[in-house]
C-alpha cells in the first residue's frame, strides 16, 4: 500500500509539473509569419578560380587537408591555393580578410564550426563563397547544408565545383552585468543558454578525441539533474515573459549530429531564427522531450515549445552559461540574437534541404512501433 502511495504521488507531481510548465509555455506570445520558401542553389560559374584555405593545423586530417586541396587545384589548371593557418589568438577571421584581399574567389574553412564561424564573419554581406572542408567534432552547418561530413575530399569537390547559395547567419549581442564583460558574434547553426551550453563547457577533451561528439553524452547525463533557472524572454521587441527553463535555445538550423532533427522546421535561409524553450524538472520530462524529438512526434509537448522571430532578448538576475555552434561563450545575464538575412554566400550541393520531412509510416515496422510506443508513453503521462 505504501509502494502504491509513492508512486502515486510521483505520478501526480510529474503531472502537476507538466502542467506547470504548459501554463508557462502559453503565456510566452509572439506573431508567427509564415517562412519564406528555400532559394535554390546555382551552380559554381566555370572558369578558373582563386582559392583560398584557412586551415585549422591542430586538427588531425590539417596536413592530408591540405594535399588534397593543393592537388585539386593543380588538377583544374589553377593557381596553387593560398594556405593560412590558424592560430590560438587568431582562429580565422584574420586569415579569412587575407584571403579577402588576396582576391580569392572561395576561402575553404578547414576546421571545426568555430573556424567555420570565424571565416563567415569576414566573408558576410560579400560576393566571396565560402566552402566547407569537416574537420571538427560536431561539423553543424555542414550536415545542415547536406554535405557529406564525413567525406572531406567530397566536400572539397562541391567547394570547387558545386552549387553556391546564401543562407541566413545570426549576430548574437552577450553582456554579463557582474563582470561588465560584452561581446558581439556571429553564429551559423545554433546558440543557447543553460543546459545545453553547460554540457558544451563540460564535456571532456579527452572523450571528444576519442569518441567525437558522442563525448557530450557523458558530459549530458552529469547536467540532467539540474534545477531549471528563471529567466525573461521577449520575441520581436514583446513585453518580456518570465520563464523558469533548463534551456532556451536560438537555431538558424536545425540538425545534430546523430541525424537529430532537433528543429524539425527551421530552414536556414528564410530571415527568421526559431527560438526553443525547454522546461523539464524531472527524468519523466527529459524522457517525454527525447521521444517527441528522436520519433518527430509532431504534437505539442508541455515540456518543450517553438517560436519564430527576427530577435530574442533573454534577461537573467544571475549569470547564465551560453554557448554558440557548440563552442562554450561565457557567462551572461543579457543575450539578445538577431537574424541577418541572407548574409553568406556557401558553397554546396545542387539540390537544396528544405524543412526537415517527416517520415512517412510506412518507413517500416520498427519505426512504427516506436511511434505506438511514444502514443503510450504521452496518454500515460
Amino acid at each position: 500500500m505504501r509502494r502504491k502511495l509513492l508512486a502515486g504521488t510521483a505520478a501526480a507531481s510529474a503531472a502537476a509539473a507538466s502542467l506547470q510548465s504548459y501554463w508557462s509555455v502559453r503565456r510566452l506570445q509572439q506573431t508567427r509569419t509564415p517562412t519564406a520558401s528555400v532559394h535554390e542553389p546555382t551552380p559554381v560559374p566555370e572558369g578558373p578560380q582563386r582559392v583560398a584555405l584557412v586551415l585549422n593545423p591542430s586538427k588531425l586530417q590539417a596536413a592530408a587537408t591540405r594535399a588534397l586541396v593543393e592537388q585539386a587545384c593543380s588538377d583544374a589548371g589553377w593557381d596553387p591555393p593560398l594556405v593560412l593557418e590558424t592560430t590560438i589568438e587568431d582562429p580565422g577571421t584574420g586569415q579569412a580578410a587575407r584571403a579577402l584581399e588576396a582576391g580569392a574567389d572561395v576561402v575553404l574553412a578547414a576546421g571545426g564550426d568555430g573556424t567555420v564561424r570565424a571565416v563567415a564573419q569576414v566573408l558576410a554581406h560579400g560576393p566571396t563563397a565560402l566552402g566547407l572542408l569537416p574537420l571538427g567534432t560536431g561539423n553543424l552547418l555542414v550536415r545542415n547544408l547536406g554535405l557529406p561530413y564525413n567525406d572531406v575530399a567530397g566536400c572539397l569537390r562541391l567547394a570547387l565545383h558545386g552549387h553556391e547559395r546564401r543562407i541566413d547567419m545570426a549576430r548574437i549581442s552577450l553582456r554579463n552585468d557582474r563582470t561588465q564583460v560584452t561581446a558581439e558574434h556571429p553564429f551559423l547553426v545554433m546558440g543557447g543558454v543553460g543546459f545545453d551550453a553547460s554540457v558544451m563547457t563540460d564535456a571532456k577533451q579527452d572523450l571528444k578525441e576519442k569518441f567525437g561528439w558522442l563525448a557530450y553524452s557523458e558530459a549530458g547525463v552529469r547536467h540532467l539533474p539540474g534545477r531549471r533557472r528563471r529567466i525573461s524572454i521577449s520575441l520581436d521587441g514583446q513585453p518580456p515573459q518570465s520563464r523558469k527553463v533548463r534551456s532556451l535555445l536560438v537555431a538558424n538550423c536545425g540538425k545534430l549530429p546523430a541525424g537529430v532533427d532537433f528543429v524539425p522546421d527551421a530552414v536556414i535561409d528564410d530571415g527568421y531564427l526559431d527560438v526553443v524553450v525547454l522546461s523539464p524538472r524531472s527524468l519523466l520530462g527529459w524522457t517525454w522531450m527525447a521521444a517527441k524529438i528522436l520519433l518527430r512526434h509532431r504534437g505539442g509537448i508541455p515540456v518543450i515549445s517553438y517560436y519564430r522571430a527576427r530577435e530574442v532578448t533573454m534577461w537573467s538576475g544571475d549569470p547564465i552559461a551560453t554557448q554558440l555552434d557548440g563552442d562554450p561563450s561565457g557567462s551572461v545575464t543579457t543575450m539578445t540574437a538577431r537574424v541577418d538575412p541572407h548574409a553568406l554566400t556557401v558553397r554546396v550541393p545542387a539540390a537544396a534541404p528544405g524543412p526537415s520531412a517527416f517520415p512517412s509510416e510506412a518507413a517500416g515496422p520498427r519505426l512504427q512501433a516506436l511511434r505506438t510506443w511514444q502514443r503510450r508513453m504521452l496518454r500515460r503521462s
